[in-house]
């Protein structure tokens, strides 16, 4: 690789010691520089593993050592001559400090397997993972060969009813409702042997269907009793750590969402990586819980009333759902996998990224972008992509170009590996924009589920439409899909055929953990370094209707009858009353167009407007509707709005319940009502007497 150690110190404004054979020559090298106390970066993940045992072993190592790719991403490539400004990026990157720790779920497993499947396939799955774990097989069918006679596995049947739960908390369902006795049954195939219909398979279960009731397995069962047509189906409930589903993947109960559950696997008989990753699942487990929620940003629900669900509609794990009587989303952290999928499309922030944070993941962008213009970089390009299907993708690619079968990675694109990448947003590609990188690409591959790629085309749409309508003209942000080495290569040739408008000065702020206040201050910077100039730009873009975060709402005026019911509604503070006459009031900036204003509207006079509006107002407080207020006709006090009033009274003025004086009593105030009916409860009682 061409390396200048010069212009590489330059860029990280330092001097450089320039190691060039790192695999075994300078492995002394390393050794002393890892016991100078300074950051020591290893520019090689191929040789991760040597280095950080050599690390270990070697005595009065204080240094931290971090490692970077900087060879398929972009020494191998036909553009390594170009590619000083990104590999100073990649390093200065790298010499980041790591995420702080943040609280984490754990798994424990003793190593309980459940097969699920064909009796003898199960048996032979069994056989190679007996001897760590603790295996027992439910039945689905005897498959092609049937069991083995001895028993050498606890074995269960019948129809499961239910699974649920994920590693260690694994709670399998079924009702026990076929005739013979898994328990009591000696497998000698008397009955196999007597079914006419032959009904009775080698996993000792009869099919209902096939039989014709002659009961012939019962009379050659006497000894044993096994048989029983009598016997009541029985409902069974056991806990598993693992699960081992031999079945297809669309049979029931089956898992039937993308994301599996821990613990969860499935085997199609072949791929032997499967069972050793089951025998590996036995300990105490841990992983950072990924997200943070604050229920009192939730746009889900107020007032027993469903707004937003957009975070449980894209979850690919199910771990999301609905908990009504508490008026908000319950995120289950053991079946969260971390893709962020609902951070993205979560319009308020209300649930954040945890591990690494929104700021974290800022200030790497920041550093990577920054440093790569500083040492003479032009056109950035952010690559992000999965840090395992994504990544191993991007490496294929590294050493197709060394062979010289592929160009490899541009020298102006910058691969950044994310735990998923589901997990950022248009808050984060923004601000990348606001950085000065030309063009945020992310890479999707066959790991990502549909709705994932939906979602992320939607946030991208958003971003778009904005971009374009300050001016920046090109393509700046956009989903690349890639499953082989050939198609990323071709695909990456292509992003720089056309030149994308950027800011002409790059942002200096730093990324807020709070989305709404990241997104506000990228938009600020975008909006001032608009190349459109500022008599030629719209009063308002439009945004498209679906994942939008920013927009107004219309109100008819003619339905709307001041009861301010969205007010109470509203998460974000967005709808706003007036304590001294009847208004409706809205600040547009805070609106986050989660529908919630619009679902509670008892008139239904309420409708969404996305858009980014460019005037000042957007940040003022303006009246959406007025009335005039009602007098109550006792005290003159102003209570409600004339209209709201007069639509009550028209309501209820043919029930019996308010005639006469009760209707009169709507007319009051609060305070008069009660004075009325008690003086009129008075009256009543004088004249009794």
């Amino acid at each position: 690789m061409p390396l200048n150690a010069k212009a590489l110190g330059e860029a990280l404004h330092e001097d450089l010691t320039l190691h060039s054979t790192l695999c075994r020559r300078d492995a002394g090298a390393f050794q002393k520089a890892i016991q100078s106390g300074q950051d020591v970066v290893v520019a090689c993940t191929q040789e991760q593993r040597l280095f950080g045992d050599l690390g270990q072993q070697t005595e009065g190592a204080v240094s931290p050592i971090r490692f970077v790719n900087i060879r398929e991403t972009g020494g191998w490539s036909r553009d390594a001559a170009k590619a000083s400004p990104k590999i100073a990026a990649l390093l200065a990157a790298a010499r980041l400090p790591d995420p702080p720790p943040v609280p984490t779920v754990t798994y424990k497993s003793t190593g309980r397997l459940l097969i699920i499947g064909p009796l003898d396939q199960a048996e032979q799955a069994a056989a190679l993972v007996s001897d760590v774990l603790d295996v027992t097989l439910f039945t689905q069918g005897p498959g092609n060969a049937g069991g083995a006679q001895a028993r050498r596995y606890p074995v269960l049947g019948g129809r499961i009813t239910g699974l649920t739960g994920w590693l260690g908390a694994f709670e399998l369902q079924w009702a026990a409702d076929n005739p013979i006795d898994l328990d009591l049954c000696t497998r000698c195939n008397a009955c196999v042997a007597a079914c006419p219909e032959n009904a009775i398979g080698l996993d000792y279960q009869i099919d209902l269907a096939a039989c014709q009731s002659h009961r012939a397995c019962v009379k050659v069962c006497q000894v044993a009793g096994a048989i029983d047509f009598t016997r009541d189906a029985t409902a069974h409930t056991e806990r598993f750590d693992l699960v081992l589903d031999l079945r297809s993947s669309t049979a029931t109960p089956t898992f039937l969402q993308h994301a599996l559950p821990q613990g969860y696997l499935r085997w199609d008989g072949r791929d032997l990586g499967t069972l050793l990753k089951l025998r590996e699942l036995v300990g105490e487990f841990e992983k950072p819980k990924f997200f943070v929620y604050k229920q009192k940003l939730c746009a889900h629900s107020r007032n027993e009333t469903v707004g937003c669900n957009a975070c449980a509609d894209i979850c690919s794990a199910e771990a999301i759902s609905s908990d009504k009587g508490r008026q908000q989303i319950k995120v289950n952290p053991n079946l969260c996998v971390g893709c962020g999928a609902c951070t993205t499309v979560c319009p308020t922030g209300a649930l954040t990224y945890a591990y690494p944070s929104a700021t974290e993941q800022g200030t790497k962008l920041k550093t990577l972008l920054s440093t790569y213009t500083a040492a003479g970089g032009k056109d950035a390009v952010l690559l992000l992509h999965s840090q395992e299907r994504g990544q191993a993708l991007v490496e294929e690619l590294g050493r197709a170009a060394q062979l010289k079968l592929a160009h490899g990675v541009p020298a102006n694109v910058i691969p950044v590996a994310l735990w998923h990448t589901a997990s950022t947003g248009v808050d984060l590609w923004l601000s990348a924009m606001a950085y000065g990188a030309s063009q945020v690409v992310v890479l999707s591959t066959d790991e990502e589920a549909p709705q994932y790629l939906e979602g992320l085309q939607a946030q991208m749409d958003v971003a778009q439409a904005i971009l374009r309508g300050l001016g920046y003209t090109g393509t700046h942000v956009q989903l690349l899909r890639a499953n082989h080495p050939t198609a990323l290569d071709a695909a990456l040739q292509t992003l720089g055929q056309t030149r994308q408008k950027t800011p002409a000065v790059a942002a200096r702020f730093a990324v807020a953990q709070e989305k709404r206040s990241t997104l506000e201050m990228a938009l600020d910077h975008l909006i001032e370094q608009a190349p459109m100039p500022v008599d030629e730009r719209p009063a308002a873009i439009a945004l498209p209707a679906v994942g939008s975060p920013l927009g107004t709402i219309e109100v008819s005026k003619d339905r709307c009858t001041l009861c301010l019911s969205c007010v109470s509604a509203c998460p974000a503070s967005a709808l706003q009353d007036n304590p001294q006459m009847p208004q409706l009031r809205f600040i547009e900036k805070n609106c986050v167009q989660c529908g919630l204003c619009a679902t509670t509207c008892p008139e239904d006079a309420i409708t969404l407007q996305p858009r980014l509006l460019l005037t000042p107002e957007r940040a003022q407080l303006r009246v959406l509707n007025e009335a005039k207020p009602w007098a109550c006709v006792r005290c003159s006090k102003p209570f409600g709005t004339v209209k709201a009033i007069e639509a009550m009274l028209g309501k209820l003025s043919g029930h019996p319940m308010f005639q006469g004086e009760a209707l009169e009593r709507l007319k009051m105030c609060s305070d008069c009502r009660v004075i009325d009916l008690y003086s009129a409860q008075n009256e009543t009682k004088v004249t009794d007497l």
